[in-house]
């Protein structure tokens, strides 16, 4: 699965806040046809804002041990 960058999270947010302009705007003029185009885009970035909230929310770090080497007989 590809993972959308962290470091562009800001350009997401851009995008979606846009993305609400451009809504508004098309039920404003009646382009309906334009609404429902911009709300699969919205949603599509809405998700990848939440894979990024999800994926810096698990990024605990895990303690793995010391390695050790056991000998077989």
């Amino acid at each position: 699965m590809l993972w959308p960058d962290p470091a562009q999270c800001d350009r997401l947010v851009e995008i979606r806040d846009n993305l609400l302009d451009r809504i508004a705007e098309a039920e404003r003029e009646g382009w309906l046809g334009e609404v429902e185009g911009l709300r699969v885009s919205l949603a599509g970035a809405e998700d990848k804002l939440a894979q990024v909230d999800r994926r810096r929310s698990n990024l605990t770090p895990v303690d793995l041990g010391i390695p050790t080497h056991h000998h077989g007989k």
